[in-house]
Parts: C-alpha cells; sequence; structure tokens
C-alpha cells in the first residue's frame, strides 16, 4: 500500500485556527474546541495511506483542479493528491457555500 506525505498550507492552517478560535472564544468552549481540532488533524493524517477513498468535488474548476473533500463532523477538509503528496488547502465549515469559499 503507498504511504503517502501530508502538505498542510498556511491558509488551511489559518482555517483551523478560526475554527479553534470560533469555538473557544465566540461560543466559550474551549474543551470543545481542542477536541474539534484533534479530531480534524487526526483525520488529516490518516490521509497518509488511500486518500483517494473520498471524492472529488463535482463542481468546476475544482473537479478540474482534482480537489477532494473529506467530511470532518461538520467540517470539509479539502485536498488534492500530487503525485506522493496529498496537499490540504482548505478546512471549512461544511453547511457554508464551499463553492465561492474556494474562489
Amino acid at each position: 500500500m503507498k504511504e503517502f506525505n501530508i502538505e498542510i498550507t498556511n491558509e488551511a492552517i489559518n482555517d483551523l485556527e478560526r475554527i479553534y478560535l470560533y469555538i473557544a472564544n465566540s461560543l466559550l468552549s474551549p474543551e470543545i474546541a481542542s477536541g474539534q481540532y484533534e479530531r480534524i488533524t487526526l483525520n488529516i493524517m490518516k490521509l497518509d495511506t488511500m486518500p483517494e477513498r473520498y471524492r472529488l468535488i463535482e463542481s468546476e474548476p475544482e473537479h478540474s483542479r482534482g480537489l477532494r473533500i473529506m467530511p470532518v463532523d461538520n467540517y470539509s477538509v479539502i485536498y488534492v493528491i500530487k503525485n506522493q503528496k496529498v496537499i490540504i488547502t482548505n478546512i471549512l465549515y461544511s453547511a457554508s457555500d464551499l463553492h465561492n469559499r474556494l474562489k
């Protein structure tokens, strides 16, 4: 089974930090924020094997760019597979308009 390297873009790191801060500060739930942060990061690390198991985004131009979407609770991890690397591009709230947020 092939192993892939995981790369997280600065944009995705910023997305994850915003999620944590929103839950911790706006919703006043630092414990829940920590748990959500951990669940997202653990699922990202599992993409080192079989990252193709999640579907390509159907809308264009995301589909043509090879962007895939992995759901984690109420969030979507957006990534692309290039060579032996999984590149995490965004982590977004799933109820938002993902197509417009990815532009």
